[in-house]
């Protein structure tokens, strides 16, 4: 028998992400097309190659325990087709168990094939019998997983052990674990309307349901798809009317509070995105000067400010942390590289990209860009921290570093978002808000 299209193309995903160190979501976009997939099909390559690649840890450590071989010690093209016939056994209910088992073993053999036909028998064989001992022992596998140490829970929710330790310290064993549970669900699909060239967002809100889009309005202008977005959205999104991006990350924009008539300044702003909701809430009045250093996302700020009708937008590309900024500011967003610990549930592969090390390399960098920008401001002047992460060396120890600056007590706004390590910044999460990690500050140049 032949391996399913789907199936096929998650498998060549898993492979292309961990034996040519490709992006996943790239990956699976060209073999996607290349392949043809359509509908359901495409649906369900997506689910298992997203879903395979997140839950590495965990199948590893079992393949481990049924074969007492470590998987560098397997051949590659097996190592991948036993993650997927792992994650399909254990974590994809809709999956029977001898189909799972069968499409394995046989991309195992397609895989393995250059190697000659006994080398591919063999393989087969191999992920056959560790498969089907999976299947029979499914209940004692699942039950004997704890997540009562972080050691336990990395394994058990298939993170990285520095990654559990470090949320295990800074939030607490049950958060922590529940935590990393949600970023195991597939995430939210948020759009924000873009009030420039488009209907209000309810208008928009109910012209996509009736559309046949499950679509609801989460005010002021998110709008949460529920289920596929379909050509309803993708029509909107290319006329510039509908802008993906989290429900977290328009509270940017919302906390800075641009006005019209002012001089907005968006540091590390590519692609744009909170660019374009500055411009709408400035209502296409003032000025906003974006600062991207990487020449492909300062010409995405420049294209989708286009297709958004953003007239105010002028782009620097440069370096935020030596380019001349100016000055006089009456606001500035931060928005900086980090970790993106907040969006593990959208990008598969990117827990299994980061260190230890890089909180606190990153912060250094943050510090220095929140720097330049308060600097840029003019005395009374607003800026807002954001970053699109849960870590307390990215949060609140780059903050509480920055001189000649009053914070703002957003807390006691959004009593409900405020970061558990200090009431005055907020830090939304995933397993509580249901959408992206994200950590605000919100602060205002001394006078002089």
């Amino acid at each position: 028998m032949s391996a399913t299209p789907a199936r096929r193309v998650a498998y060549e995903v898993l492979r292309r992400t961990f034996e040519e160190d490709a992006w996943a979501d790239r990956a699976f976009r060209s073999t996607a097309e290349r392949n043809e997939l359509e509908g359901r099909a495409l649906a369900q390559a997506q689910r298992l190659a997203y879903g395979a690649v997140q839950r590495r840890g965990t199948t590893d450590h079992l393949a481990e325990s049924l074969s007492n071989r470590p998987p560098a010690e397997l051949d590659a093209p097996l190592v991948a087709a036993l993650r997927l016939g792992l994650y399909e056994l254990l974590f994809a209910s809709a999956t029977p168990d001898h189909a799972a088992v069968d499409q394995a073993v046989q991309l195992a053999k397609d895989g393995m094939g250059a190697g000659g036909a006994a080398r591919a028998r063999g393989a087969a064989g191999l992920v056959n019998a560790i498969l089907r001992r999976a299947a029979r022992e499914r209940d004692a596998l699942l039950g004997g997983l704890s997540d009562s140490t972080p050691e336990d829970a990395a394994i058990c929710h298939s993170y990285p052990e520095w990654l559990a330790r470090m949320w295990w310290e800074e939030l607490g064993a049950g958060d922590a674990r529940s935590l990393m549970r949600a970023m195991n669900e597939p995430a939210e699909t948020a759009l924000r309307v873009n009030t420039l060239n488009a209907a209000d967002p309810e208008a928009v809100a109910t012209e996509l349901t009736k559309a046949g889009v499950a679509a609801s309005l989460v005010p002021p202008e998110a709008i949460v798809v529920d289920g596929p977005t379909g050509p309803p959205v993708a029509e909107l999104m290319e006329a510039g009317q509908l802008i993906p991006q989290a429900r977290s990350s328009q509270l940017a924009a919302r906390l800075l509070g641009p006005q019209p008539g002012e001089r907005v300044l968006d540091l590390c702003a590519g692609p744009g995105v909170k660019t374009t909701h500055l411009a709408a809430l400035m209502e296409n009045d003032g000025e906003i000067v974006s600062v991207e250093r990487d020449p492909g996302r300062a010409r995405q700020i420049a294209e989708l400010s286009e297709r958004a009708e953003v007239r105010i937008g002028r782009v620097i590309e440069g370096d935020a942390t030596v380019t001349d900024l100016g000055d006089g500011y009456d606001r500035a967003l931060v928005d900086p590289p980090c970790t993106d610990l907040g969006a593990l549930a959208s990008r598969p592969d990117a827990r299994w990209r980061k260190s230890a090390e890089q909180p606190a390399g990153l912060a250094a960098l943050q510090r220095g860009i929140l720097e330049r920008a308060t600097e840029a401001l003019r005395p009374g002047g607003v800026a807002v921290y954001s970053t699109c992460t849960i870590s307390r060396r990215e949060g609140e120890e780059v903050v509480s570093g920055i001189e000649g600056v009053t914070f703002d007590d957003l807390g006691a706004d959004h009593p409900q978002l405020a970061s558990p390590h200090d009431s005055r910044f907020l830090q939304t999460r995933p397993d509580r808000d249901g959408t992206d990690g994200f950590f605000f500050a919100r602060m205002s140049r001394r006078e002089a």
